[in-house]
């Protein structure tokens, strides 16, 4: 668990650093670093989307994982965790409280140096690659509290639990991920990072936590399409 401890310690101090700097910056410089930073995330999702070896398995899982998502009001959820978070620590605050938790969760737990990194760390102890995820992290989260506050920080905790399991059932991971279902589940993610992007740039407020599930459709729906190939043979 060296990986993610270093990994939750970058985006505490990354966000306790952006937060200072935050509040030196005037309402229009925070917008348009909030659009910089819009700009860039949509651009790193779109090379992870294009990723896919078949957008037919992105597309049913985004959408099916959609719909699960909403049935279980997902977004709902993480909302309600964010504004507990906010009555603990902003007492009445920024109201980009939420915004600013929902919004860094999802950047820094989707992607595949979060679960390649994870399982390498779980295996081998091997923390490199989860290390250089955690510089990326915590320039972001300088990035993203400067502009969202203080909820960036508390992503911390998604990190931790996220890159937690994966460690612990790294071995178990290990067999049951294949290549192709990795890619599918990056391209997918990278499809909700777009979002992110969409969402920072203020173009469209996407319910972004409710397509969750699609992360774990992605994988899944390759490992049925190769058993249903593997059948018909």
């Amino acid at each position: 668990m060296i990986g993610t401890t270093i990994n939750v310690t970058a985006v505490v101090a990354g966000s306790v650093i952006g937060a200072a700097v935050g509040n030196r910056l005037s309402d229009s410089m925070r917008t348009t670093v909030l659009q910089g930073l819009g700009l860039v995330t949509a651009i790193i999702g779109l090379q992870m989307a294009l990723g896919t070896k078949n957008i037919l398995i992105v597309l049913g899982a985004v959408l099916i994982g959609g719909i699960v998502g909403e049935l279980l009001r997902i977004g709902d959820g993480l909302e309600r965790l964010g504004g507990f978070f906010q009555s603990l620590l902003a007492r009445g605050g920024s109201s980009h409280f939420s915004e600013g938790f929902v919004t860094a969760s999802l950047l820094f737990c989707v992607g595949p140096m979060a679960i390649l990194g994870s399982i390498q760390d779980g295996l081998t102890g091997d923390y490199q690659l989860l290390a250089v995820k955690s510089i990326l992290d915590g320039f972001a989260s300088i990035a993203f509290a400067a502009s969202l506050g203080w909820g960036v920080g508390c992503a911390a905790l998604s990190v931790l639990v996220y890159q937690g399991v994966i460690t612990l059932l790294a071995s178990v991971l290990e067999r049951l991920l294949t290549d192709p279902m990795v890619e599918e589940m990056t391209a997918t993610g990278g499809i909700l990072i777009v979002g992110i992007g969409i969402k920072l740039l203020d173009i469209k407020d996407i319910r972004l936590a409710s397509f969750l599930p699609a992360l774990i459709l992605a994988p899944v729906t390759v490992l049925i399409t190769t058993m249903i190939k593997e059948w018909l043979g």
